[in-house]
């Protein structure tokens, strides 16, 4: 691999959530693995330690949302109903891969689904951009589409939740 490209990588891994990068080309194989060490300050030791609370801090603000359900009864009636209710029957689609969510083959084509559709396995949800390559992504269930999560052109991590389908 040429070093120009190799230094590509090692930006993609060094500015992004990605902790091991590891490509194959022509029979070499490269290996990028993000190191932190927390008695060295570097810039990404700070980062890592931000990241972890957000993920903390979504899970107990559902925890917490019904004794906040008297400040906000709107925003806790919507969202509680659907998931509570048939939780069992609900399945998130998530992300397989960090990269760049594409509700559309093209800017000018239609959607591949939309809010109400029924949809099978091998069904063609969405593209994520991936270092320059469109990964179609396909359904591994049955379902109605109840939600789509992620706005189209967006940046998705690794198993970030992209849909919500309600199994039939």
């Amino acid at each position: 691999m040429k070093e120009a490209k190799l230094r590509k990588l090692i930006k993609l891994v060094e500015e992004s959530d990605i902790e091991e990068l590891e490509i194959s080309s022509w029979g070499k194989s490269v290996r990028i693995r993000k190191f932190i060490l927390d008695h060295r300050p570097t810039s990404a030791a700070p980062q890592a330690r931000i990241e972890a609370p957000v993920v903390v801090e979504q899970l107990p603000v559902s925890a917490q949302t019904p004794p906040a359900a008297q400040a906000a009864p709107a925003t806790q009636e919507v969202p509680a109903p659907p998931v509570a209710a048939p939780a069992e029957d609900i399945i998130e689609i998530k992300s397989p891969m960090v990269g760049t969510f594409y509700r559309r083959p093209s800017p000018e084509a239609e959607a591949y689904v939309e809010v109400g559709d029924i949809i099978s396995p091998g069904k063609v949800l969405c593209i994520i951009e991936a270092m320059k390559l469109m990964n179609e992504i396909e359904s591994e269930v049955s379902g109605r589409i109840l939600k789509i999560l992620v706005e189209n052109a967006q940046p998705v991590e690794y198993g970030q939740p992209l849909f919500q389908v309600q199994k039939l």
